[in-house]
């Protein structure tokens, strides 16, 4: 159920994936959370080409994860390491973009929505089960607001 993150990564960079054309496939494809925060808050000069450098960042994160796999496959069990501590890395991944994104942002109306109903979610339903819910209210509420907001200039028209 956490993949489902993946559906908000996908919304969200619909705008971005505009025009890529043979591109595109792949660039949902290869789609995790390395190559959406660098994707979604990258700063590409006017002469590189978007669409190859969001590909090239897919295509390098993919090709990272693959080899990592592999390679952990093989020779995971040699190497031997307490792991401990190291889960506030999405936190801390997801704090950072989303930091980033308020900072680009003039409006703050999506942001205030989304940390609203997670919260009132996780009053709701509790720490172990809130995380579902309250990505359907978000995506309901965006949806539902989404002319609004757009009118309001709070979110980019997709």
């Amino acid at each position: 159920m956490v993949n489902a993150r993946h559906l908000f990564y996908g919304i969200s960079m619909l705008d971005k994936y505009k025009g890529m054309g043979k591109k595109k496939p792949y660039l949902i494809f290869g789609l995790c959370d390395e190559s959406f925060s660098i994707n979604c808050t990258a700063n590409i000069p006017k002469e590189v080409d978007k669409g190859w450098f969001m590909f090239f960042v897919t295509l390098l994160n993919h090709s990272y994860w693959v080899l990592g796999a592999t390679i952990g496959g093989f020779f995971g069990s040699l190497v031997q390491f307490n792991t401990k501590g190291l889960e506030f890395v999405m936190t801390a991944l997801f704090v950072v973009i989303f930091i980033d994104q308020w900072m680009k942002e003039k409006e703050h109306y999506s942001a205030l929505i989304g940390l609203g109903l997670s919260f009132a979610s996780l009053v709701v339903f509790g720490g172990e089960k809130f995380i579902i819910p309250a990505m359907v209210a978000i995506l309901g509420t965006l949806t539902a607001l989404r002319k609004l907001l757009e009118k309001e200039g709070a979110i980019d028209s997709l």
